[in-house]
């Protein structure tokens, strides 16, 4: 069976808007000093299972991510930026590490906060899994009915992207998000991803000092094209169509000065089978013949699409917070 390594972006340090973790940084969108229109962003984020767009990158394990990002305040209403972000993750095409590099600006009109950019996110060491010979040639090291999980070694891809943050008031905002990848996960198969989602922050006077807390949510959606014969099966040798899916997330964050501890439940409507198409998952098992479909012949299934919780300890800073 021909399928994919799934490939994300990260999800902290890249000026998200009202998003999963709804984790805008620290300083972002705000004026820096008319003197100094320099600043540099910076942090670390440890979670107990990397969730992007509802699928685990991480195998449901830890990970711990740092980013750094240079900022220049053009005007008043305009930041130009530009960062690397750096995690570990567990993909099936022996990948461990995902470092992220982007560059974009973030120019605000009175509540309206835009974030207009694109990221390059590159899978070193990867190993190519084209299920030809063994057992070994596959992700998972099983043959079923003949075919098996296979992933290409490269599953670098660029993504460009723009995000919006509208504040309505001081205890609530709402935002938009929409990200185009020509080749998603370097399948040759286009990726969108749509998402809106809300923010509702409790008013620090409810709270203590250097407190804060909110909650979030947010809807997203994945449109995805035909990959190419790589990951062609026997129905579909050319290429297949990959399953489109919608996901979602709620949680609550809470911060103190600069650290910030988001808990999220995470949840798809994607069948463990076409988990297993988007993902090749390493740790996939046999779902009987149920999970047997004409783009998932193995009958292969996936757990990484399913809900989960995530707890995220995150902290976040500027020069600018030090001065």
């Amino acid at each position: 069976m021909r399928v994919l390594a799934l490939s994300v972006v990260a999800a902290a340090g890249l000026g998200a808007g009202v998003t999963a973790a709804a984790d805008l940084k620290t300083g972002e969108g705000s004026a820096t000093s008319q003197s100094n229109p320099w600043d540099v962003a910076f942090g670390v984020a440890v979670m107990n299972d990397y969730n992007w767009r509802g699928i685990t990158v991480s195998a449901r394990r830890p990970s711990v991510e740092v980013y750094l990002e240079p900022r220049y305040r053009a005007a008043e209403n305009l930041e130009l930026y530009a960062g690397v972000s750096g995690a570990n993750v567990d993909l099936s095409n022996g990948s461990r590490a995902q470092i992220v590099y982007y560059a974009g600006t973030r120019p605000s009109f009175g509540a309206l906060l835009l974030d207009i950019g694109g990221w390059y996110i590159d899978y070193p060491h990867g190993t190519t899994f084209n299920g030809l010979g063994s057992a070994d040639t596959c992700t998972n090291g099983a043959f079923f009915f003949g075919q098996c999980n296979t992933t290409k070694a490269v599953a670098s891809y660029f993504e460009a992207y723009a995000k919006s943050v509208l504040t309505i008031s001081e205890t609530l905002a709402v935002g938009g998000n929409l990200y185009y990848a020509p080749s998603w996960a370097n399948t040759d198969a286009p990726g969108t991803y749509a998402s809106v989602g809300a923010k509702i922050t409790i008013p620090n006077s409810m709270l203590p000092q250097d407190f804060g807390a909110y909650a979030s949510a947010e809807i997203g959606r994945y449109w995805y094209g035909t990959t190419d014969a790589f990951y062609g099966v026997p129905a579909f040798p050319d290429g297949i169509k990959l399953p489109d899916y919608t996901t979602w997330n709620v949680g609550l964050t809470t911060t103190y000065k600069a650290v910030r501890l988001d808990l999220r439940y995470y949840d798809t409507n994607l069948s463990k089978a076409n988990c297993n198409v988007l993902t090749a998952d390493q740790t996939a098992t046999f779902g009987g013949p149920s999970a047997v479909t004409p783009i998932n012949p193995s009958g292969l299934v996936s757990n990484w699409c399913s809900a989960a919780f995530v707890a995220k300890l995150a902290f976040d800073m500027t020069l600018a917070d030090l001065r």
